[in-house]
């Protein structure tokens, strides 16, 4: 009875952990821009800590022609480089999803930082090639280390910052 018991509280407290402390694996199955993608079984994942350019002209253009000076025509452009980058780099690809404080944006769809199958980063390797920014609006554990690959790509003229 106490055997039954301690496993009945262990499954509980298993399954009440939050997901910032799991990891979890699934496959890519669809890439709808730069930092959303589908994976299996969780549904539509938001790259955390990085924004890729809107394929369409958007309210998220003027933020980086202010801030950056980079024309719309350029945001398109960069757009279209980082889908097919995730598409070649990701699709079809068994990936491990990690999570921070945050597991879900305003919108539903869960947050992560995606590993690909040989341990890299696809957050942090968007950054460094230029093809994604910091976003910096909200707080989450890899921060400082995401604005240093921004900088180093800035710093490199690579992808948005030409």
């Amino acid at each position: 009875m106490l055997l039954r018991l301690s496993l009945v509280i262990l499954c509980l407290c298993l399954l009440s952990s939050p997901l910032s402390a799991q990891q979890l694996s699934g496959t890519v199955s669809w890439i709808y821009d730069g930092d959303t993608l589908r994976v299996e079984p969780f549904g539509k994942v938001r790259l955390l800590g990085i924004d890729t350019p809107e394929s369409r002209d958007s309210d998220r253009d003027r933020y980086y022609r202010v801030n950056f000076g980079i024309s719309s025509k350029r945001l398109r452009q960069i757009a279209h480089r980082a889908k097919q980058f995730n598409i070649k780099r990701v699709k079809g690809k068994r990936v491990q999803l990690r999570f921070d404080s945050e597991t879900r944006d305003k919108y539903g769809r869960t947050l992560a930082y995606l590993y690909l199958p040989d341990g890299r980063l696809l957050n942090r390797l968007l950054l460094e090639k230029g093809l994604a920014s910091v976003f910096r609006r909200y707080s989450f554990r890899q921060k400082t280390d995401f604005l240093a690959a921004e900088k180093a790509a800035r710093l490199a003229r690579l992808g948005l910052w030409q």
